[in-house]
């Protein structure tokens, strides 16, 4: 009925979001339109599949009024790595926001949180032996 499952955020400049995404490791894999600025394009990483949508096609081509700009929505995108601390590192020198310093958490757990340059939540999470 239903096959892999992907998130899609929305974006006021696809093309920052993009290469926000693909500086810390994301692969881009499909692009519309090919020619000119895109409206949607599509990334991966290690199977996990990101959509970036720009709002003004979401609103034109769409007809979605909900406020898809603003902060808040309810969302966030976990990535899991083996080094919280260092991806931490990497997500702020890419333009990410801080909003919560990478620490400890259930005895078993290193986590982090930032946001995007489109202020979406990301959590970083390691498993700790």
């Amino acid at each position: 009925m239903f096959s892999a499952p992907q998130v899609n955020i929305y974006s006021a400049d696809v093309v920052r979001a993009v290469e926000f995404y693909r500086s810390v490791g994301f692969a881009e894999t499909f692009r519309t339109p090919h020619e000119g600025p895109p409206i949607h394009v599509e990334l991966q990483l290690d199977g996990f599949k990101l959509g970036i949508a720009s709002v003004e096609s979401a609103r034109a081509d769409h007809g979605l009024g909900i406020d898809l700009a603003g902060s808040g929505r309810g969302m966030e995108i976990a990535l899991w790595t083996h080094d919280t601390d260092g991806a931490f590192a990497r997500l702020v020198a890419a333009g990410a926001r801080v909003l919560s310093e990478p620490h400890d958490w259930l005895g078993t757990l290193r986590v982090a949180w930032v946001a995007d340059l489109d202020d979406n939540p990301i959590e970083l999470v390691q498993r700790r032996s």
